[in-house]
């Protein structure tokens, strides 16, 4: 059975690229089947982009402050997508809403740290999630891997792994144990689309059971 090439990933971020590291990590690990063609920023300065840089992947930095409407911020960085052959675009702490064109549809990614439909949408991110969370006082947590469409974090759910939230916890403590499993997420979701598991209907994602070599 012929080898299937790696997943070309563009990866947006706006500041520490945290979750760039990650996915880097991981793929020299060779423990995820994917390459990182392309970083893009909406921030010039995001400390995130030394690991663009460390490892020699292009970077393109587009402002959103520099165009009049979202889709025509969004335009130019599907088109540097598109000349770097993109499989997927991958949101990591990207905070721009994006104008998703039909041919990327189900092509971009992001992950939100809670179990969406729980605190999310616009303005409801990082460590305001965390401290919702906390004033609540709920007993669980996690992440949500879905696709992004045109509204924020409603896009069809890949995945999601809950995180206990303890009686002692801070914001530090459960956004770092919520990183965690962010971390184990993403590249999971990604491996499924690897794998061509993932079938999408509408709103809802079906994955189907990993092949063997029994199958073919």
């Amino acid at each position: 059975m012929a080898k299937k090439r790696k997943l070309r990933l563009a990866v947006l971020i706006s500041g520490t690229g945290r979750t760039l590291k990650n996915l880097l990590a991981r793929i020299a690990k060779e423990t995820l089947s994917a390459e990182i063609a392309l970083v893009i920023s909406n921030n010039p300065v995001a400390p995130g982009l030394q690991y663009a840089e460390e490892s020699y992947i292009p970077i393109e930095i587009i402002e959103r402050h520099k165009f009049d409407t979202k889709g025509e911020f969004s335009a130019p960085i599907f088109d540097a997508c598109r000349k770097q052959f993109v499989d997927y675009v991958v949101l990591a702490g990207y905070l721009r809403l994006l104008e998703i064109p039909p041919d990327f549809t189900n092509r971009v990614l992001n992950i939100h740290p809670s179990l969406i439909p729980t605190y999310c949408g616009e303005g409801i991110y990082g460590d305001i999630v965390h401290a919702k969370v906390l004033q609540r006082g709920l007993k669980i947590s996690g992440c949500t891997v879905h696709f992004v469409n045109q509204k924020y974090d409603d896009g069809p759910i890949i995945l999601q792994k809950a995180v206990e939230v303890f009686d002692t916890d801070t914001l530090k403590t459960l956004n770092d144990r919520v990183f965690e499993a962010e971390c184990e997420a993403y590249p999971e979701a990604i491996e499924l689309l690897f794998e061509g598991r993932i079938e999408v209907n509408g709103q809802l994602v079906k994955i189907a059971p990993r092949q063997t070599e029994d199958d073919f």
